[in-house]
């Protein structure tokens, strides 16, 4: 917030005008997707999610309805809606979830989680994204 407040005012002192869209205040870009090729769910991504995501998000419990499991149930999406835009990483909640470039009470897994879950790792969220962006199959 004070980051935007000294945008804001540094802005008018210079007279220039400002214009901001909702990702701007964000502090850190999402790391890129990584450049391997043909990513699928089973053999790449279903191991992050089972490692730190299906104890929350799995078939036992399924925390805001998203199950993460299945290729079915993630294309499925949550109670809110679909969590992933095929082809396009970057419009994808569960991206900016995993992370942690939007709100904090969205941040995946959570900073404190009862089963001491660690944040994904650059890596492993650019290779979320290369699958979302592939297609995500």
């Amino acid at each position: 917030m004070i980051r935007l407040i000294t945008l804001l005012l540094l802005a008018a002192a210079a007279g220039t005008p400002l214009t901001l869209r909702a990702d701007d205040t964000k502090s850190e870009p999402l790391p890129p997707a990584s450049s391997r090729k043909d990513v699928t769910f089973k053999r790449d991504i279903q191991p992050i999610f089972e490692q730190s995501c299906v104890k929350c998000h799995g078939a036992k419990k399924a925390k805001a309805h998203l199950r993460l499991g299945t290729l079915e149930n993630v294309l499925k999406g949550s109670e809110d809606g679909k969590v992933i835009h095929a082809g396009d990483s970057a419009k994808s909640l569960l991206v900016k979830s995993v992370a942690r470039v939007n709100d904090p009470d969205l941040w995946m897994p959570p900073e404190d989680n009862k089963f001491d879950l660690k944040p994904l790792t650059k890596e492993q969220v650019g290779l979320i994204r290369a699958w979302i962006d592939q297609g995500a199959k």
